[in-house]
């Protein structure tokens, strides 16, 4: 199992777009990829229950990734993270 935390920067947050963007990156793994944000849980890989995180500016996102690819699944998160909300 692999963790990865990400503080938001961007200044809206977890929006529709990196959300898309981290649900469509997610899907491409058979890990799975579960995201928790002030006690909420999501999984990755739906967009809708990444949105439902309501993760604004400043908080944290902690990914967990558990599963035969969750190294190259670790990778892909960490760059789509920091390309759009970071």
């Amino acid at each position: 199992m692999k963790e990865l935390k990400f503080k938001i920067v961007d200044k809206i947050g977890l929006h529709a777009r990196p959300a898309g963007a981290l649900a469509a990156v997610a899907k491409c793994f058979k890990c799975k990829i579960d995201v928790f944000c002030d006690g909420k849980e999501a999984d990755a890989k739906r967009l809708l229950s990444l949105m439902s995180l309501g993760a604004t500016s400043g908080k944290e996102l902690i990914f967990k990734l558990d599963g035969e690819d969750e190294d190259m699944a670790y990778d892909a998160i960490k760059t789509v993270c920091y390309e759009k909300l970071g």
